[in-house]
């Protein structure tokens, strides 16, 4: 696996203990492996994924548009522990057939719509609610931001994140390739946002909210950091200040806080909230709550 004289075969064949974070649910096929019915709640929306960054951008937007008046935007959301392979459940698979978090059915209507791409996602709830997505030139300007998130994400995440944090063994070319792809989109950002105080503008917009749960949260510190590695020290993204004034400026604001709260099941107990149902339940529901530490 590590062999510096590894040569391709002429067809590839999966070796499903190929090692890894998470080499015991990937696999190169699409489809069920079991049946699951996917729970449905009261609200109008209803969500299934888990607080990685693709989650998270979605979950800040519902709570930003609670907290701005807008109620008919309550949602139930509901954990896919993607570790344990829920991702595959026939349920799930039904609404996202990419078998990837998050998803999200929209019962508002008369017949159900799903949703299966974390920025397909903000922009159906973006336009339903007229909320963070402004029109005209500014409107180009926050799906341009909002798609170079989409397709710059796969090198931070996929591409660095797995490297640097996830991978069998630490493979020096695959590190440096993708250090230097992430460190260039770093200064992309800190670039635009010497010249704007949010992404798309001066109005915060879903292009915030997508770009700051990757990048945001990369340059607070918050993900692919442990005891063994820290992503933010290696990447120096205290050098990027206007990206950093910018990531503060949202990670303080009280809808993202408890966005980022949402099918959380890692970390600080306070901080995840597995499931929710409704506004009271970041208050009553959360992990060190149901399952308090023993004295």
């Amino acid at each position: 696996m590590t062999d510096p004289t590894y040569t391709p075969p002429a067809v590839w064949t999966w070796d499903s203990e190929n090692g890894g974070a998470f080499a015991n649910i990937n696999r190169p096929i699409a489809g069920a492996t079991h049946d699951a019915v996917l729970p449905v709640g009261k609200h109008p929306f209803q969500f299934y994924s888990l607080a990685t960054p693709n989650g998270v951008k979605v979950t800040i937007l519902f709570e930003e548009l609670l907290a701005a008046g807008h109620v008919g935007a309550e949602y139930d959301a509901w954990l896919i522990d993607i570790r344990q392979g829920d991702q595959f459940g026939s349920g799930f698979v039904a609404v996202n057939p990419n078998s990837k978090i998050p998803a999200l059915v929209d019962r508002s209507g008369p017949e159900p719509i799903r949703l299966f791409e974390s920025g397909a996602m903000l922009i159906h709830l973006a336009e339903k609610f007229g909320a963070f997505m402004p029109s005209g030139a500014g409107r180009a300007e926050t799906l341009s931001w909002l798609m170079w998130q989409m397709g710059s994400a796969p090198f931070l995440g996929g591409g660095f994140g797995h490297f640097f944090a996830y991978a069998p063994a630490k493979f020096e070319y695959a590190i440096n390739r993708f250090t230097m792809e992430a460190k260039r989109q770093l200064d992309v950002l800190d670039r635009r946002l010497a010249e704007s105080e949010h992404i798309a503008g001066p109005d915060y917009s879903i292009a915030d909210m997508a770009i700051w749960a990757w990048y945001g949260q990369v340059a607070l510190g918050e993900v692919y950091v442990s005891a063994d590695y820290d992503a933010a020290t290696f990447l120096g993204v205290k050098d990027y200040r206007h990206l950093q004034r910018w990531a503060i400026a949202i990670a303080g604001r009280p809808a993202v806080r408890r966005g980022t709260m949402v099918n959380r099941a890692m970390g600080d107990p306070a901080r995840q909230l597995r499931e929710r149902h409704d506004a009271s339940d970041f208050e009553l529901r959360t992990q060190d709550k149901l399952e308090p530490v023993e004295a």
